[in-house]
């Protein structure tokens, strides 16, 4: 039995990541990307509450690997999540240093998937995007069709704009390599504020465990 997860990006304030932690949510990310309006800022702290079955994810875009590992040690996280043009050797080296690594594709109509063979020994997880003018954050979905393109070698999380409206049609994915969705502008009242009531209704209405 299959257990597809979640994860909730894009929170910044103490107050807003203490509410969605009470969710449980499997997977929380924070960007450290200073041209996101959901950039966590200099002075962001992670709340001491956030409980360890939570995983951190830390969102990067063509950062340096000296960077990365000092927000990672900084802010003890889990997984760092590379939304530019970083390498796969980037990402091995990140590995090396026990760090999960999500890597970040934008796909359209046109992709092939063949751009991701090059990370598969590199990476943990693929994230799946909607291909924009912004690294991540375009708000939309993309044609989820496309998806039985790729090899479905590594798993991946699904992102784009996902709202609860979209959780019915996510269900009939369950037979790709899915691990999580991604949940971030879908799910808020304003950029980096979650409304929780969205999130708890994606989680009554995913199917869990299939």
């Amino acid at each position: 039995m299959r257990e597809i997860k979640i994860k909730v990006c894009g929170l910044r304030d103490a107050g807003d990541i203490v509410k969605v932690s009470e969710l449980h949510p499997d997977f929380m990310g924070f960007i450290f990307y200073a041209h996101s309006p959901r950039y966590v800022g200099d002075d962001f702290r992670i709340p001491e509450s956030l409980p360890p079955s939570t995983k951190r994810v830390g969102v990067f875009v063509n950062e340096s690997t000296k960077v990365i590992l000092k927000k990672v040690k900084d802010h003890l996280l889990d997984f760092v999540q590379l939304h530019g043009e970083e390498t796969a050797e980037q990402c091995l080296e990140l590995k090396k240093h026990n760090i999960g690594v999500i890597k970040v594709f934008s796909v359209d109509d046109q992709t092939d998937f063949s751009s991701t063979r090059d990370y598969q020994d590199s990476v943990d997880y693929f994230l799946f995007d909607t291909k924009g003018k912004l690294y991540g954050g375009n708000a939309r979905r993309f044609n989820w069709s496309v998806l039985a393109r790729y090899d479905q070698k590594i798993p991946f999380f699904l992102s784009g704009g996902i709202t609860p409206e979209h959780i019915e049609e996510i269900n009939k994915l369950m037979n790709l390599n899915l691990m999580a969705i991604d949940v971030n502008s879908g799910v808020e009242m304003s950029p980096a504020v979650k409304d929780v009531n969205k999130i708890k209704a994606i989680r009554e209405t995913l199917n869990i465990k299939i």
